[in-house]
């Protein structure tokens, strides 16, 4: 059951809070793993919502080596990384690369090795060594791959320059890295939290320069960072074990921040309405409601809208959607759907028909909503305030990569192949 701990007043005293991505364009693209507002949701695709390992398929390509970041679409160019193991090495070494194909064909235009080397410390069995989905500006494409650095490519493939001087990353039990980077406005961010010293990076994405870097008092978190505008400033707000905080884009300063989370936090925020929403889901449970317009610990204040204790995510993040929260519990295809100014739940916990593992994150895109399970069933619901499945679909191979939508296709990151799919 939800717990309100305070109540917007009036309409007229709402924040006007907005995601800051890239360009108004962004809209006919997937830019980032998050889609252009952040939130997960495609205001203009329209993909399948049926298909099977001969239906609607339009092309499959192999990828080599394993990798769970997200695929990434701008116009006709796929972008999508792996960790390759280099053969006769015998020293367990891996090729981190990225992969451009073309979208209408899915012929390959360019591949490109980004570091070699072998991985200073292990990963859980779940993961790999290429989580971090890659992002792009619509000129420019960042392949992130955690301590081996982060590298900027243009569209022809040609490096335009690479990070590689980050402390390497100390992460929780071994579990390996998986933050993706976000570009807002001529900065990307990278964040950097682990069992050392904890930083989140505002990098020029033209050259690579350090802008500014912020301390941060948390642990290992493999949240990505949402860029919102409120009340004309630009924040960066980000997940955390200890708190959910909030950061000026232009100086890095903190701006608020609120404690509650769980341990060892994956799920990035969304945001809608004047408000700001951060859980997790590991070893506890919470979600939080935030008014981004507090100072300071904003605990137990107004900026506190409501929180909840129940089902709430771990490994996927929520998905906004027309006013609406979408979360599954823990790791599991259980799945609830709420109100997000109130924190009334419209419906569930559901168990869902084909889902049991999750990792990937839900999707919204034409209406609809893309649940993924890690058996690469994904089942297709209605974007709507009650529960109403419309297809359970496979193509036959794990998937914890979040699928992509454009246009009238879908694109989704499997075990072993990279799909597209169309009627």
């Amino acid at each position: 059951m939800m717990k309100p701990t305070f109540i917007l007043v009036a309409a007229t005293l709402a924040l006007i809070v907005s995601p800051l991505f890239l360009s108004a364009d962004d809209s006919l693209q997937w830019a980032h793993w998050r889609g252009h507002q952040g939130n997960a949701v495609s205001l203009t695709a329209t993909p399948p919502t049926q298909w099977s390992e001969s239906q609607n398929v339009k092309w499959k390509v192999e990828i080599p080596g394993r990798g769970s970041g997200s695929p990434v679409i701008w116009e006709n160019r796929v972008f999508v990384v792996s960790a390759v193991p280099v053969e006769g090495s015998g020293r367990g070494e891996l090729s981190f690369r990225l992969f451009c194909f073309d979208r209408e064909s899915g012929d390959l235009i360019w591949d490109r090795t980004a570091a070699q080397a072998k991985p200073h410390e292990g990963t859980h069995k779940t993961n790999g060594f290429a989580s971090a989905s890659p992002c792009t500006d619509g000129e420019r494409v960042y392949a992130h791959f955690g301590s081996r650095g982060l590298f900027c490519y243009d569209f022809e493939g040609k490096v335009l320059w690479e990070k590689t001087d980050f402390p390497p990353m100390t992460t929780r039990a071994g579990f390996g890295e998986g933050s993706s980077p976000t570009l807002a406005g001529n900065k990307i961010l990278v964040p950097w939290d682990h069992e050392g010293d904890s930083v989140l990076y505002a990098l020029d994405k033209l050259s690579g320069e350090v802008i500014w870097k912020t301390d941060r008092d948390e642990p290992t978190c493999w949240a990505t960072p949402l860029v919102i505008e409120s009340n004309g400033k630009s924040q960066v707000v980000m997940n955390g074990q200890n708190y959910a905080r909030a950061y000026d884009l232009e100086t890095g300063e903190e701006l608020w921040r609120c404690g509650g989370q769980t341990d060892r936090p994956v799920a990035s925020a969304v945001t809608s309405g004047g408000l700001v929403f951060v859980g997790s889901g590991f070893r506890g449970s919470f979600l939080g409601a935030f008014r981004p317009d507090g100072k300071g610990d904003i605990g137990g204040t107004e900026s506190v809208v409501w929180t909840t204790v129940d089902d709430t995510p771990d490994i996927a993040s929520p998905m906004m959607s027309d006013g609406r929260l979408y979360f599954h519990k823990g790791k599991t295809g259980i799945l609830t759907c709420i109100e997000a100014k109130s924190g009334k739940v419209l419906f569930g916990p559901e168990r869902l028909p084909g889902v049991s593992s999750t990792y990937a994150s839900p999707l919204a895109a034409g209406g609809h909503v893309y649940l993924t399970g890690r058996s690469g069933n994904i089942t297709v619901i209605k974007d709507a305030p009650s529960l109403e499945v419309v297809s359970t679909n496979s193509l036959g191979e794990g998937v914890d990569a979040t699928p992509a939508p454009v246009g009238a296709e879908l694109f989704i990151r499997g075990e072993r192949h990279l799909f597209c799919l169309s009627e």
